[in-house]
């Protein structure tokens, strides 16, 4: 496959030590989808959020098997949600076909990318944009323990980092 990697312009995203702001959308799962605020995740405890492009785009399939293959669900006490401007219906779509083990937020409307300073309008697809990858930590207020926000596309998370990140918490 071949692709051109594109630097990102600079960005003024959610950083460590600020608190995420908090929004509600769906959140989908294998069976269903409900609006779901972040604050009443984050109140059970630390989340992942993973911001990942639309569903069946390659990155977005990349981040999830790599997540997956490292059993961060099975091994870490976090919640794993990831967050796209794919619909519930897509997001339902790849959690079957995928097996993914994470809750997925729809926002079509990039909306909550825009208040984490995270959109990335894409090329050749005037007016259509979605986050551009970014990974947050967060605690359970919602501080924001680890934040990564990529610079070019595509570029995939820091795993590595993450977990470490995860393992101070």
């Amino acid at each position: 496959m071949d692709f051109d990697v594109t630097e990102l312009p600079p960005t003024d995203h959610v950083a460590v030590g600020e608190t995420a702001p908090d929004f509600e959308r769906p959140l989908v799962n294998e069976e269903y989808w409900e609006d779901v605020a972040l604050s009443a995740l984050t109140d059970d405890g630390p989340v992942v959020l993973v911001f990942h492009s639309m569903d069946g785009a390659f990155p977005a399939t990349y981040v999830w098997n790599e997540i997956d293959e490292r059993a961060w669900a099975d091994r870490l006490e976090v919640q794993l949600v990831g967050l796209s401007i794919s619909t519930p219906y897509e997001h339902a779509d790849l959690l079957a076909d995928r097996g993914i083990d994470a809750r997925l937020f729809s926002d079509p409307a990039n909306g909550v990318a825009e208040a984490y300073g995270i959109v990335n309008d894409l090329d050749g697809m005037a007016g259509v944009s979605e986050p551009r990858p970014a990974v947050y930590v967060l605690e359970a207020d919602r501080t924001v323990a680890y934040a990564w926000v990529a610079e070019e596309w595509p570029e995939f998370p820091p795993y590595d980092d993450i977990e470490d990140a995860l393992g101070s918490l």
